[in-house]
């Protein structure tokens, strides 16, 4: 059973969450804190999975609050809820919250929210995957200009000049806004050269998900090298199956979750080079020796895969299940019950494709696995494999369609 802890010095506000959670009982052991100072105790005293803080408090503020929580405690995911008035102030938590929710907050938001946070339990949380966190030490919060455009998200009447500005900060997350408005695949009919016009077309979902593309390489700043693994590579490759993937998804369906999970599906590597770089090029020197899938060494040395790590970073974050699901599985589609063409499906394919697209172009690289047969024939056949070879075909002519 998840343990939760709400903190807020407001006594009518914690009373109005323990309502609000009270069909949730069942499920999580809550408990609240009237102030930054009874949190560390709390947490002190037992292990917590979720802290739910407010900003303004006397004394220790939610900031700081959250500063030392991420110092002592840092496996517990770190949500601010904040008031309209205090959303200024709560940019100095940027560093230290995976999330932020503005008050008042719609139950089922919050629930979702710390669910959507926590989702992979099951999946991440075994002991394997419990060792390589420990090695991969503290994962770091989402980045600045990503947690500043949700905290202004959140507000449902947020003025489209203020996530303008949030935009305009970052010349490249600029760049990339302007490129991606401006390709084929999305179509426009006229040269898009300023930010507001951008972000009308595009709408704030695919927003959301390009600022987190361009800031998840910044926030692993490798030290070293890794022998095998290429940054440039690794781009060009997130950037094809990105491409691939939204043309496979079915006409007419939502492609913004989709051109995420193909930009960030192999995100986990990043993490695994810069972290625990000693086990990663062990991982890729046996994978190419052995002509094995550098997956499935890495579930040999380390009991999972860059894909599962990955995920990890991305629920804590707080992306969206379909994203999240799809990094996760992208090679175990047994894994995938839905009968339906999901982010996870496309990605899958998309991945696979693109590697064959890249040993035919001569760009060598380690051995990869082929789609499944069963799951090929689960989709549709022949028919259906001759159109995602003919859409990862057409991609690959024009990579530069998807963020570069």
């Amino acid at each position: 059973m998840k343990r939760l802890l709400f903190v807020d010095d407001e006594p009518k506000i914690l009373d109005g969450l323990r309502r609000m959670l009270r069909p949730q009982r069942n499920v999580w052991n809550v408990e609240f804190a009237s102030g930054a100072e009874e949190a560390l105790a709390k947490l002190e005293a037992g292990s917590f999975d979720v802290i739910v803080s407010d900003m303004r408090m006397p004394g220790m503020d939610g900031a700081t609050l959250l500063k030392v929580v991420s110092e002592k405690h840092p496996h517990i995911l770190r949500i601010v809820l904040s008031g309209y008035t205090e959303l200024e102030s709560s940019y100095r938590a940027v560093p230290f919250a995976h999330q932020f929710l503005l008050k008042p907050c719609d139950t089922e938001v919050l629930i979702e929210t710390i669910e959507s946070g926590t989702r992979l339990t099951n999946t991440l949380r075994s002991e394997s995957m419990a060792k390589i966190v420990g090695a991969l030490g503290e994962l770091p919060s989402a980045p600045r200009i990503y947690a500043e455009l949700r905290l202004a998200l959140s507000d449902s009447e947020a003025p489209i000049g203020r996530i303008v500005k949030i935009v305009e900060k970052d010349v490249a997350i600029t760049a990339k806004l302007l490129q991606l408005v401006n390709s084929a695949f999305f179509g426009t009919v006229r040269t898009v050269t300023d930010i507001k016009t951008a972000v009308m077309y595009l709408g704030v979902k695919t927003l959301h998900d390009l600022v987190l593309s361009v800031e998840i390489g910044r926030a692993f700043d490798m030290k070293k090298s890794v022998q095998g693994f290429s940054i440039d590579r690794f781009q060009r490759h997130s950037n094809l199956a990105a491409s691939i993937a939204a043309r496979i998804s079915e006409a007419g369906g939502s492609t913004a979750h989709v051109i995420a999970a193909g930009l960030l599906h192999d995100a986990g590597k990043l993490v695994l080079a810069d972290r625990v770089p000693e086990n990663f090029s062990r991982a890729i020197s046996i994978a190419g020796h052995e002509g094995r899938p550098l997956f499935s060494v890495e579930e040999e040395i380390m009991g999972v895969s860059h894909a599962e790590v990955g995920a990890y970073l991305l629920s804590i974050w707080g992306l969206p299940h379909p994203v999240v699901e799809a990094v996760a599985h992208h090679h175990h589609p047994e894994r995938l019950t839905s009968r339906s063409w999901t982010p996870a499906k496309a990605v899958y394919v998309a991945n696979l494709l693109a590697h064959e697209q890249e040993a035919t172009s001569g760009e060598a690289g380690l051995v990869h696995s082929s789609i499944d047969p069963a799951f090929v024939e689960s989709e549709g056949g022949d028919d259906r494999m001759r159109q995602w070879n003919a859409a990862a075909a057409s991609a690959s002519k024009e990579p530069q369609e998807v963020i570069q």
